[in-house]
Order: C-alpha cells, then structure tokens, then sequence
C-alpha cells in the first residue's frame, strides 16, 4: 500500500530549470544554448510572429475577413413539423411545451417553425416565427398558428 510520506512525482514528471551562463561545468555555460552567432544568438533575435523569411506570409496570402457582426441579430432556435408529431391533436403548442416534450432546450429563446416533415393533425401552435410553408401546411391539418 502507498504511503502518504512515498509519495514522489514520476521520473521525468519534475525538471530543474534550465540555469544558463554558469560556468562550462554546468554544460550550459559559454554559449549559453544559443548555438554560434546568427539572429537567434543575439540578445532580441528572432524573427517576429508570423515571420516566414521573406517569403509571402501565410496571413498575408489570406483574404483578410470581411463585413462586420450585426449587434442587433436575433437567433431563433429551429423546431421543424416532423417533431411536433408527438403532441395530441388540438393541443396548444408554444416554446414551454416544445421544452417539456425535449423539442427545445431553453423556452426564454426565440423559436422559429420550419417545414420539413409533415403535420397530420389539428395543432395551435405558438411561436415567434414560421416560414411560409409551415404556416401553410399548420392551416392546412387544421390548425392554428399563433405568432408570439
């Protein structure tokens, strides 16, 4: 069994820190690991970010990103007529019944109806948005929508 006071780190877990410019004895003496001469042996040398020797940079190739982020968007979360199957005929479907039944996650959220599958029943069903073809085909089973 383990002791507490056994513990130790595994090998290689914990390096002592490299001590440069120490004296030869220490292997890391003289030249300090920095090789000789050349731009990356002085004091501030290296290229800078994204430098790539000349050559056209990789950023600079790249077209650079365009427009802007509208700060007035509103998202909507998406909830299509195949899922609202579930739900019994004449119900009233708004966004907290759409998060009862798993449809949605948040029912703060703005939510939009979209039309892929098919409504085979009379449904009233509230939300913020709907495409045209979910509308149609809501009115079309008989339904209601409600727009919220």
């Amino acid at each position: 069994m383990v002791k507490a006071h056994e513990l130790k780190p595994n090998p290689g877990a914990r390096t002592d820190r490299r001590r440069v410019g120490r004296g030869d004895g220490s292997g890391m003496g003289s030249y300090s690991t920095r090789g000789l001469k050349g731009q990356k042996a002085r004091a501030g040398g290296g290229a800078r970010r994204g430098f790539e020797g000349g050559q056209n940079p990789l950023m600079k190739g790249l077209p650079m990103l365009r427009g802007f982020t509208n700060i007035f968007r509103v998202e909507y979360t998406e909830v299509n007529l195949e899922r609202l199957t579930s739900f019994l005929p004449g119900a009233r479907v708004s966004p907290v019944e759409m998060q009862a039944a798993g449809l949605i996650k948040n029912a703060s959220l703005r939510v939009k109806v979209l039309a892929r599958g098919d409504v085979d029943k009379p449904l009233r069903v509230a939300a913020h948005r709907f495409s045209k073809a979910a509308r149609a085909a809501i009115e079309a089973a008989g339904g209601a929508v409600e727009e919220l």
